[in-house]
């Protein structure tokens, strides 16, 4: 009779362990709220260091799974190696699917609350982690997004948003990209006269063709086609290309997503339209995107932060890392978040933060650094970068041309 007690009560054990995992969670089992982890009580590695606990929301599945994925693992190739660094100060990653809906990110923010977060890299897109950024706010946790660039997600720039002293982006504003771009295309000639193609149901799109529309102007471009698209619509783009076609536009510049740039290069060669194109970082991912032709993409430019073929030691070593851990060559989104882990690595030391602080404290500290004049980060996406108060990055983009099904330095 005591031996079958005992093998109920192991096999109860082993229950009650399995059902505190998670899709894409950490091993570590999530603290109620108010307890002592939630608190900031630091936990220990087996090596005995203090481990801060970092939490990373972004979409694993569903259509934005690419982004989400990308920024999962380049923030857990950086925390590896920040901890095999055997340093008093090291990290545990405790990454949330949120699909993008904003509601499961809030979710996901919670849940990793109760577990115990000291910081958080993420979200990974915009709706969500203007949401997140809100609780956030009130919580005063501090938020580094790697790739959610509305200026809404950090507030402050626009009337009756408020800043949100806590968050800060790795990426540029939407408002930065369309200054960028047109300030490239300016520079280098590439086209005479210009169409363009964006989402007017979406603000990351929107808030990146308002700003271009802005700098062409001021530096002479020609403009001769503007057209529009909602994610309702995101299918037929035969009305957008035939007005750029028509207007004799020679460069199609799109501030919008891989997916329906996919359609619009697909659809332009079916028209035997050949313009140049041009697009934004949310275009890095049209080529690993499930039954895309890579040829149509040929000669595709866009400004990203970050190219894969650097020669720079620490890109070159981050490249190969991805590469055999997960068996693809990382993106800027990647690239964005490993440099956010660093980034709050290298805020921390300087601040003196230690793992027994409380989350509250540590983004105190943490915000202190950011916006000194005296906190300088190199990256693989940026050297000299620095935080304005507004929580903008400051770095310059890089051109990038797709030759041959890949992405080449211009």
């Amino acid at each position: 009779m005591k031996k079958i007690f005992a093998l109920i009560l192991a096999l109860a054990m082993v229950l009650s362990l399995a059902g505190c995992g998670g899709s894409g969670a950490s091993t570590t089992a999530p603290a109620a709220e108010g307890s002592a982890a939630a608190e900031g009580s630091a936990e220990t590695t087996t090596t005995g260091a203090a481990v801060i606990k970092l939490g990373g929301i972004g979409p694993v599945t569903g259509a934005a799974a690419i982004y989400g994925t990308a920024t999962k693992n380049g923030a857990q190739v950086a925390v590896d190696e920040i901890n095999a660094l055997g340093g008093d100060l090291q990290f545990e990653l405790n990454w949330q699917d949120d699909e993008h809906d904003p509601e499961k990110s809030v979710n996901a923010y919670n849940n990793l609350k109760d577990w115990g977060m000291q910081a958080l890299v993420g979200t990974t897109t915009t709706g969500p982690s203007v949401a997140v950024s809100m609780e956030a706010k009130a919580d005063n946790m501090f938020m580094l997004t790697p790739s959610a660039s509305s200026v809404d997600v950090i507030g402050g720039q626009t009337d009756g948003i408020e800043r949100k002293e806590n968050v800060f982006q790795m990426c540029f504003t939407d408002p930065n990209q369309g200054t960028a771009s047109a300030e490239y295309i300016a520079t280098n000639s590439l086209g005479t006269k210009i169409a363009v193609i964006y989402n007017n149901s979406d603000a990351y799109s929107t808030g990146i063709y308002n700003k271009f529309q802005s700098e062409a102007d001021a530096r002479g471009l020609e403009i001769v086609s503007v057209t529009t698209f909602t994610d309702d619509t995101a299918n037929d783009f035969s009305v957008q290309l035939n007005d750029a076609k028509n207007n004799d536009a020679d460069l199609l510049f799109l501030p919008i997503y891989y997916q329906p740039a996919s359609l619009i290069l697909a659809q332009a060669k079916e028209m035997n339209y050949a313009p140049k194109f041009f697009g934004v970082d949310g275009m890095d991912g049209i080529l690993t995107l499930e039954g895309f032709d890579t040829s149509l993409a040929e000669g595709v430019m866009l400004l990203t932060p970050f190219t894969a073929d650097a020669e720079d030691e620490k890109t070159q070593n981050f490249v190969k890392t991805y590469q055999e851990q997960f068996g693809d060559i990382p993106n800027q989104f990647a690239a964005d978040a490993y440099d956010c882990v660093y980034a709050i690595y290298a805020a921390c030391q300087q601040a003196g933060v230690t793992a027994d602080m409380s989350a509250s404290d540590i983004c105190d500290a943490l915000k202190g650094v950011f916006t000194s004049a005296e906190f300088t980060f190199d990256g693989i996406t940026g050297l000299g970068m620095t935080w304005s108060e507004n929580g903008e990055v400051s770095k310059s983009p890089k051109g990038m041309v797709i030759e041959n099904g890949a992405y080449v330095g211009m």
